[in-house]
């Protein structure tokens, strides 16, 4: 074993401040930022602070851009709970249960059932006939700390222009995990509704829901990155977004490679990934709800 290795090992067992081995009856913390070092004490991770913050913020930076620059497995609307594929940029969110569904399964459920008798085709709880119900539904939802349901309340307290309430439920939705609270949010910051205008808590919003698979929130962050000069790192993000599906993604490549700043190998692995994305998110049952859609002017 190299003596680099050794002295490597050697700091992983010992507190980076006061230098104690890690014993029995001695437990070492990682530092909260990054992996580099051990701590015994807080107060030996503050004397330490002024050797390591450089080395911390580095490290720091490389860990976050790892999980940046993720390719994530899908979009962060998965896939339809009733035909399991991919669900695309049209669906409904259904108030009794909070599931996603594509358009396609609740065409095909609308065609199934009367007029009479509409149930989800999720759940099969009847659909709500006023606002009231549908008021109710989310209600319960709410109270259930279902996320989407959250989202959609601070949506609401929007409308009515209650912007600090939109977002104490919205960021109680996004700290449960759902992604497009993060891009809401990120637009709240920016805009400093219902809370201090912020660029980087922005950014940092828009990141978050980039890395939960959020095509539209990366190809915001592509336009920091641009606006920055880091077309490296913008070239990256249209490409993760791309290999999702993402049009504008794929059309920005496009016209990259049309000037050269990317190679005709990698814009050809993007564009076989990004068509086989939209392939996937194809059924029979999608096209006779875009054409209906379309012809009612909804689309």
């Amino acid at each position: 074993m190299s003596t680099e290795l050794e002295e490597g090992g050697a700091t992983e067992m010992c507190c980076a401040s006061c230098g104690i081995a890690e014993v029995d009856d001695v437990k070492l913390q990682k530092c909260e930022d990054c992996d580099l070092v051990r701590y015994c004490s807080d107060k030996c991770q503050k004397d330490h602070r002024p050797q390591h913050e450089r080395a911390c913020k580095e490290r720091a930076t490389e860990l976050r851009d790892e999980i940046l620059f993720r390719q994530p497995e899908s979009s962060y609307l998965g896939d339809c709970p009733i035909c399991f594929l991919p669900i695309a940029v049209e669906f409904f969110v259904q108030s009794c249960c909070s599931k996603m569904i594509c358009d396609g399964c609740s065409y095909a459920n609308a065609r199934r059932e009367t007029k009479e008798r509409q149930t989800c085709p999720f759940c099969r709880h009847p659909v709500p006939r006023s606002k009231e119900e549908i008021d109710k539904n989310n209600n319960k939802r709410v109270a259930a700390n279902d996320p989407i349901a959250l989202m959609q309340m601070g949506i609401d307290y929007h409308k009515k222009g209650e912007d600090e309430a939109a977002v104490d439920h919205l960021t109680k939705a996004a700290e449960l995990g759902f992604v497009e609270a993060h891009w809401k949010l990120a637009f709240f910051y920016e805009k400093g509704l219902g809370v201090e205008e912020d660029a980087k808590k922005a950014l940092y919003h828009y990141e978050e829901a980039a890395i939960g698979g959020h095509c539209d929130a990366r190809y915001a962050v592509v336009s920091h990155e641009m606006q920055n000069n880091r077309s490296e790192r913008a070239i990256k993000h249209l490409i993760i977004a791309a290999n999702l599906g993402h049009y504008h993604s794929i059309k920005v490549l496009k016209m990259f490679y049309s000037g050269g700043r990317i190679s005709k190998d990698q814009f050809a692995s993007t564009l076989r990934a990004y068509q086989a994305a939209v392939d996937a998110m194809k059924s029979p049952q999608r096209e006779a709800a875009a054409k209906i859609m379309a012809a009612e002017g909804n689309l």
